[in-house]
C-alpha cells in the first residue's frame, strides 16, 4: 500500500526526540485540529438533517430558499443549537 507524503513524513517521525515544548505544541495542534473535525462533523450533521426535513426531495433547485424552507430551515437550526446547548449544559452540571 502506497502511503501519501504526510503519512510518511509522520511515519517516520521520532516523536522521543521532540523537546518538551514541542511536544506539548503537538499536542494543542491536534487537539485543535480534533475539536475542528468535531465541529465540522456537527455542522455537516446539522445541514443533512435540516435539509432532509426542510427540502423535499427532488425538490433542490438554483436560487434562495422557497417561503417554506427558509423558515423551516433557521428553526430546524435554532432547535438544533438549543438542543446541544442543553446537552453541553448537563455535561458541565456532571463535571460540577
Amino acid at each position: 500500500m502506497d502511503l501519501g507524503a504526510g503519512q510518511q513524513i509522520g511515519a517516520n517521525l521520532d516523536l522521543s526526540k521532540l523537546s518538551d515544548r514541542d511536544r506539548q505544541e503537538l499536542q494543542q495542534f491536534v487537539m485543535n485540529e480534533t475539536q475542528k473535525a468535531r465541529i465540522q462533523s456537527s455542522i455537516h450533521s446539522l445541514t443533512d438533517t435540516c435539509f432532509r426535513k426542510c427540502i423535499p426531495a427532488g425538490g433542490v433547485k438554483k436560487g434562495a430558499l422557497d417561503k417554506y424552507e427558509e423558515p423551516c430551515m433557521r428553526n430546524c437550526v435554532d432547535r438544533f443549537l438549543d438542543a446541544n446547548l442543553v446537552v453541553l449544559r448537563e455535561l458541565e452540571r456532571m463535571r460540577q
